[in-house]
């Protein structure tokens, strides 16, 4: 094949792809890595090309942390932490997913939204189970959250990571120019989506009676591994913090959290392994490779010179348009190759026209974190949160997540346009 051939194969395999996917009729764990495979049976990406397009790093962050979660489990910690919630919500409902996804908004900021999912969506369960609700509102809001608090600091969403270590922007950076507009941002959707499920956030008021005479302290049923689990999660969260310090990245610290919880357990790692959530593992390694084939062929590159051409070196324009892209953008492609490509696009128009590039910076992280709600494949978060609600019966099509999630993340990329013009470009 041509070129062109290959540049137009790309396209029509990853449109399909998405279009079986929104369609919900097979499994889309099969039909990402099927895409991924054609882009390589199809030489659009070569067997080693393809392996590179796997970010491994996010894939063993994902596999260590859902390890240490697994173990967890096993102390009863998060039906403790459910009674917990319940009881300060005071067992009403919408109390409870605005509590909630409050507190996944501020974790996402201080670990990393995958992370936090990790950790909330098993409390979730048990305390919609407890209500005899159904969990799904709560993991949608708690989706959302996850990405508006990952938005918020340096570590919070992998393309602040990307961006902070190009442009070498500080942790205090992204909290004077993020965490300013992602709080309001957070509080406000936390309360919209109490609203929006109004009609079916009800408990019966003899099970609320029922829940909050239970005794938390009655859940922990393992606390010698109680204690074990805590010490070395807290370890592998202090190392998250002090990565840069200790010059070992998180995916290595989460991994060699994961393999001395298991060794000091005494469970065996064959039953840890057979628990991990292999299904959204493959899912990601999937669209890993399926991006990669649109990078490969230029089509990202393509995008992101467009947006920069169409607005002659304006900046008003230019920060608005790389805003409002990245949001869209981000909503249907993974953000971290759109960041990856958009980087050094942003720096290069700065060194052709002498612009003031400063508010591209903060245009491209927030329309990318906040575009990853479009979709529940939009961002790392959103399928590893699918993926555990599925295993436990609880399927969240792209219809319906998109008929919720997408409206609300437009809101909060108008909310960020009228910002970033009155922070950065009214003047």
């Amino acid at each position: 094949m041509t070129e062109s051939s290959y540049f137009f194969v790309s396209i029509v395999i990853f449109i399909a792809v998405y279009i079986l996917i929104i369609w919900d009729k097979f499994d889309r764990t099969l039909v990402a890595l099927g895409g991924g495979m054609l882009m390589i049976i199809l030489q659009i990406l070569n067997q080693e090309s393809a392996i590179e397009a796997v970010d491994f790093d996010t894939v063993t962050l994902l596999i260590g942390m859902m390890m240490i979660v697994m173990v967890m489990r096993r102390t009863g910690v998060f039906e403790y932490l459910a009674i917990k919630v319940l009881k300060i919500s005071k067992a009403d409902p919408q109390r409870l997913i605005i509590l909630l996804s409050l507190i996944t908004g501020v974790l996402s900021g201080l670990l990393d939204n995958v992370t936090t999912i990790l950790l909330i969506i098993p409390v979730t369960l048990s305390v919609a189970k407890d209500l005899k609700l159904d969990p799904i509102p709560f993991i949608i809001a708690e989706i959302f959250a996850s990405n508006i608090g990952g938005t918020a600091t340096l570590i919070g969403d992998p393309p602040n990571i990307m961006i902070g270590s190009q442009v070498g922007f500080t942790f205090n950076d992204f909290l004077i120019n993020n965490s300013i507009i992602a709080l309001p941002i957070l509080l406000l959707t936390s309360i919209l989506f109490a609203l929006l499920y109004k009609k079916v956030l009800i408990a019966d008021e003899s099970v609320k009676a029922k829940v909050l005479a239970v005794n938390e302290k009655d859940a922990i049923t393992d606390g010698p591994l109680l204690l074990k689990s805590m010490i070395v999660f807290s370890l592998v969260i202090l190392g998250f913090i002090f990565n840069s310090v200790l010059h070992i990245e998180s995916p290595t610290i989460a991994l060699t959290g994961a393999i001395i919880l298991i060794f000091l357990s005494g469970i065996s790692s064959e039953e840890i392994l057979h628990e991990v959530e292999w299904k959204t593992i493959f899912f990601f390694i999937g669209l890993f490779i399926l991006v990669g084939g649109i990078e490969a062929t230029g089509v990202i590159e393509i995008l992101a010179k467009d947006v920069l051409l169409l607005t002659h070196g304006d900046v008003f324009m230019t920060t608005l348009s790389i805003l409002w892209v990245s949001a869209i953008a981000s909503a249907f492609i993974d953000n971290i190759p759109f960041v990856a490509t958009m980087i050094p696009m942003i720096t290069e128009m700065g060194q052709l026209s002498g612009i003031d590039i400063y508010p591209l910076w903060w245009a491209l992280s927030l329309g990318a974190c906040l575009g990853g709600n479009g979709t529940i494949i939009g961002a790392s978060a959103n399928v590893v949160a699918i993926g555990i609600a599925e295993a436990q019966g609880y399927r969240i099509t792209f219809g319906h997540f998109f008929r919720v999630a997408f409206p609300f993340m437009i809101l909060t990329i108008i909310i960020a346009t009228v910002y970033m013009i009155f922070r950065y470009l009214a003047f």
